[in-house]
């Protein structure tokens, strides 16, 4: 259940909500399979999988909740290419070109047409809420798949008010320093092996850099040319290895070994939810330690914009 992405957002005056009325919540939320004539649908999931029921778990303030997102796979081309075959029968058929809003009606029948039949992706997306730091956590690979896992939570509880986390000094400028002076490198930071740099100005082209010596001269000569650093691979205190965005995401997550040993030898007599939330538990406790060192090495938290309703 470790996380492997993990976009972060600052909760502002969050309803007053007891784990029994969220959790009664989310099971009216409940996910439902897609219908034949739906493009997507989300709803939330049991964290534990089809074995469990429980929409909702809750250890020492911290909540763990699991959206399921399907959608239909039906790409533009394949509609496309359908429209412009039937259009050009119809065309020749009645010996007049088509106009502009009968093509378009066309292309709505024909995507009506062939949605049932189109294949389903289905998506996992964690959501992990500190409730005693007032901050979310959303295991997505994108910015907008953690948005719509929000929206969700929004749709449930009524009205939940968020902003992006922020910190005074942007990470784009951390990194960049941390990458050009090691002096200002903090000490429980060690470099990864990857890393990617832009130009702010004039040149668009992006360096990206993998298993690569970032204290090497390649890496060097582009920060003296003036590329600052948006991606940045590195390990905190031995504990947790990552790659930090420029938007402040936490990517490619790793966990310590010992931390996983940890897991694996707790006894949890096979039971799948006893498995869950022992790991839950350990992830979110390496995880408030990084989230916090991070935060005062960029400076200290920015004050916030104004939430989103």
């Amino acid at each position: 259940m470790w996380f492997k992405h993990l976009h972060l957002y600052r909760v502002h005056d969050a309803p007053a909500l007891s784990d029994d009325d969220l959790a009664v919540a989310l099971d009216e939320q409940a996910f439902r399979p897609l219908g034949s004539v739906e493009a997507k649908r989300m709803g939330w999931s049991a964290p534990a999988g089809r074995g469990s029921q429980q929409h909702l778990h809750e250890i020492q303030g911290h909540r763990l909740m699991s959206a399921l997102r399907q959608e239909r796979l039906l790409p533009a081309s394949v509609v496309k290419e359908e429209m412009e075959s039937r259009a050009a029968e119809r065309e020749e058929a009645e010996g007049r070109p088509l106009r502009r809003q009968e093509k378009q009606t066309l292309k709505e029948q024909i995507y009506e047409e062939f949605l049932p039949r189109a294949f389903v992706r289905t998506q996992r997306i964690d959501l992990w809420w500190d409730t005693q730091r007032h901050l979310i956590g959303v295991n997505a690979s994108s910015r907008k798949r953690a948005e719509d896992v929000l929206d969700l939570l929004r749709q449930t509880l009524g009205s939940l008010k968020v902003t992006p986390l922020a910190t005074r000094a942007t990470p784009m400028r951390a990194m960049t320093e941390w990458l050009s002076d090691q002096d200002k490198r903090p000490a429980a930071l060690v470099l990864g092996d990857q890393v990617e740099l832009k130009a702010i100005s004039g040149d668009e082209s992006v360096l990206r850099g993998r298993q690569i010596d970032l204290d090497g001269e390649e890496i060097q000569t582009a920060l003296e040319a003036g590329r600052q650093a948006t991606r940045l691979a590195f390990t905190i205190d031995e504990s947790l290895s990552l790659v930090l965005t420029d938007d402040l995401a936490l990517k490619s997550l790793r966990f310590a070994d010992a931390l996983i040993d940890e897991a694996s030898q707790t006894d949890d007599g096979d039971d799948p939810i006893l498995r869950l939330e022992t790991d839950f538990a350990l992830m979110t406790r390496s995880l408030s330690h990084t989230i916090e060192q991070l935060i005062e090495w960029l400076g200290g938290e920015a004050t916030p914009a104004t939430p989103t309703p």
